[in-house]
C-alpha cells in the first residue's frame, strides 16, 4: 500500500507541514503517525471534497477551433467531467460528429440542458454572441459558466464564472520573459566623473589688450 508523509507532501506544495496536517484533518484523513498517508484514500478524499467524485455533464456551447479542441480533450472523464451535449448555432455544423459525439443546433439549447440534467456549461463562441448564449444557459438552469470567449459576461446573483483569456496568460508570461531577460543582463560599469582639472591649468587665452593696452599670454579663469 503506497504511503507518503506530510514532509514529502509538505515539500511538494511549498508549504509547511504542520499547516498541511491541520489542512488535511478538515478532510477527516489523520493518516498514521510514522507512516504517513495511503495515497489512494487521500486522493480520495480529496476528490470527494472537491466534487469529482461524481458524474458532472457539461455543455459546450461554440464548436469553432476552440470548441472542437476542448470536445476532444481527454481530461475530462478523468476529473469526473463528462462532455453530454455539442451545440453550435451554425447549422452547416449540427449533425458533425465531434470527439465522437454529434453536434446539436442552439435552437434545442433549452431542451438539451432539461434532458441531461446539465448545470455546467461551457462557452466557445465569438465575443459577439457570448453574452446571449449565457442569458440563455442561465435561464435554463446553468449555475455555472466556464467562459473562454473574449468578453466579459454578466450574471445574476449565484450563477459563477471562471473566464480564461488565452492571451492575458501569455501576457503574464511575457512579463516574467522581460523581467528575466533584465536579470540576466550584465549590469553596466559605473563610471565616475570626470576629475575636476587642476585649478592651475584652467585658463583661457587673451587675444585682445586690456584696459591698460597688456596683453598677458593667459589668465586665470
Amino acid at each position: 500500500m503506497p504511503t507518503v508523509s506530510s514532509e514529502e507532501l509538505a515539500a511538494a506544495a511549498g508549504v509547511n507541514s504542520a499547516k498541511l496536517r491541520k489542512d488535511f484533518s478538515y478532510l477527516g484523513s489523520y493518516g498514521t503517525r510514522g507512516v504517513g498517508y495511503d495515497v489512494e484514500y487521500l486522493v480520495y478524499q480529496i476528490s470527494r471534497e472537491l466534487g469529482l467524485t461524481q458524474d458532472w455533464p457539461v455543455v459546450i456551447v461554440g464548436i469553432g477551433n476552440l470548441g472542437a479542441a476542448l470536445a476532444n480533450y481527454g481530461g475530462f472523464a478523468s476529473r469526473g467531467f463528462r462532455v453530454a451535449a455539442l451545440i453550435d448555432a451554425d447549422p452547416t455544423l449540427a449533425g458533425r460528429t465531434v470527439a465522437g459525439i454529434e453536434v446539436e443546433h442552439a435552437d434545442g439549447l433549452e431542451q438539451i440542458i432539461a434532458d441531461n440534467g446539465v448545470s455546467i456549461g461551457v462557452i466557445a463562441t465569438p465575443a459577439g454572441s457570448a453574452q446571449q448564449v449565457c442569458d440563455r444557459l442561465v435561464a435554463a438552469g446553468v449555475t455555472s459558466i466556464l467562459n473562454f470567449a473574449p468578453t466579459v459576461l454578466s450574471v445574476p446573483e449565484g450563477v459563477d464564472v471562471r473566464k480564461v483569456d488565452l492571451s492575458i496568460e501569455l501576457q503574464i508570461l511575457a512579463f516574467h520573459e522581460q523581467r528575466k531577460a533584465g536579470e540576466e543582463a550584465p549590469e553596466e560599469e559605473e563610471t565616475a566623473p570626470p576629475a575636476a582639472p587642476p585649478a592651475a591649468a584652467v585658463t583661457k587665452k587673451r587675444s585682445e589688450p586690456g584696459p591698460d593696452g597688456d596683453v598677458p599670454a593667459v589668465m586665470p579663469a
